[in-house]
């Protein structure tokens, strides 16, 4: 089968959509498929990759050239399905779809975010494109990113679920050594507003108060991966309430990096309300750390309370979530040693056959609207 990929974002960034694509790419191309991808983000050259920039030397993804070059590479290739992984603002992968549905290939997008308050736009990008009839076969990468998504399309759309997939094997690592009265917490994310990485730092503030006002002894550590437009704001709140000796922001990892990360922590912390899968959560699972996350987004979906994880429907929950922790080593090892020895739900030897079925029926969609207008004309 030859398949074609389309996502604004794409490695070198890294991110949820940026790992999920370049490692279905990989897999797929490994199974003997014939795979493209094409991506506004700019980057190195490799094989099958296909980067298209709005400027000469651009790295604004989502600059309208860059959509318009976009769909034209799309179009010039010959496959037989086009894949779209769209988030909120995702112009190429958007109109991509809409392009490629237009002209016959049978096409399927998979809705990596969280479509929250973004009804208007997608009001007028169904007005604009009349994107919501077209034969397309819609997955998103949660239940709870479903809900969102079907608001925008003909009542009774199916909504498949294609989660992110993980390599469960490579993440699984052995307990961290603990010291006496230290907890090291860690989280990964795009320090961008939506990821709440603020929220993180007062979260974590709000814990050590906690034990200290109670008299234990635990002092934590926040170790932050990522970066991002928050950076700075996260500096000046490190600076301004004298927590350098405590949190240490560490910048962009590559993958290994933050294997490494987690297999030297205890907790991972996840504070995002509105987290359409949580690919940094997944992984922090495998490795055995105790998740906590809030209820209301996909996390909950691979991470049980008091299972893999706690989770909690507000910051202070999250507060006492992580005060718990540190205070109860037996729960914390007992969820570490779940995490560790238990599959769990995402890895990709199903998600690869189940993406295989949604192709098929994206065929199947596409056919059954072609043959439309000749049944009409026969009555």
């Amino acid at each position: 089968m030859k398949i074609a990929h389309v996502s604004d974002f794409y490695l070198p960034r890294l991110g949820g959509i940026e790992t999920h694509v370049s490692d279905l790419f990989g897999l797929q191309r490994d199974l003997g498929h014939g795979v493209h991808v094409v991506t506004s983000t700019t980057g190195p050259a490799a094989p099958g990759v296909h980067r298209v920039a709005g400027v000469e030397g651009g790295a604004n993804v989502i600059h309208p050239l860059a959509t318009a070059a976009g769909v034209r590479a799309l179009l010039d290739l010959d496959v037989d399905v086009v894949h779209a992984h769209l988030g909120v603002a995702s112009p190429l992968a958007f109109f991509g779809a809409r392009a490629a549905a237009r002209a016959g290939l049978p096409t399927v997008v998979t809705v990596h975010s969280m479509w929250a308050g973004v009804g208007p736009i997608m009001a007028t990008m169904d007005a604009l494109g009349g994107w919501s009839g077209l034969p397309i076969a819609w997955t998103a990468v949660s239940e709870a990113a479903t809900a969102p998504v079907r608001r925008h399309l003909i009542p009774g759309t199916p909504i498949r679920v294609l989660s992110n997939g993980i390599h469960q094997n490579e993440w699984r690592l052995t307990a961290p050594e603990e010291r006496p009265h230290e907890l090291r917490l860690v989280a990964v994310m795009r320090l961008a507003s939506r990821k709440r990485p603020l929220a993180l730092l007062r979260i974590f503030r709000a814990a050590q108060s906690a034990l200290e006002r109670s008299g234990d002894p635990t002092r934590l550590r926040l170790l932050v991966a990522g970066e991002g437009p928050m950076r700075p704001a996260m500096d000046r709140f490190v600076r301004r309430h004298r927590l350098a000796s405590q949190v240490s922001l560490l910048g962009r990892l590559e993958r290994r990096e933050v294997r490494a990360l987690l297999g030297g922590s205890h907790v991972f912390v996840a504070p995002a309300d509105l987290e359409s899968f949580g690919i940094a959560a997944l992984e922090a699972r495998c490795a055995g750390l105790p998740v906590v996350a809030k209820s209301q987004g996909g996390v909950r979906e691979f991470v049980r309370h008091e299972r893999e994880g706690l989770l909690c429907a507000s910051d202070d929950e999250m507060v006492d979530a992580v005060v718990r922790l540190a205070r109860d080593r037996a729960l914390r090892r007992t969820i570490a040693e779940h995490n560790r020895t238990t599959d769990c739900p995402a890895a990709w030897g199903p998600l690869l056959a189940a993406t295989a079925e949604v192709y098929e029926t994206a065929a199947r969609l596409q056919a059954q609207h072609t043959r439309r207008p000749a049944l009409r004309g026969a009555r």
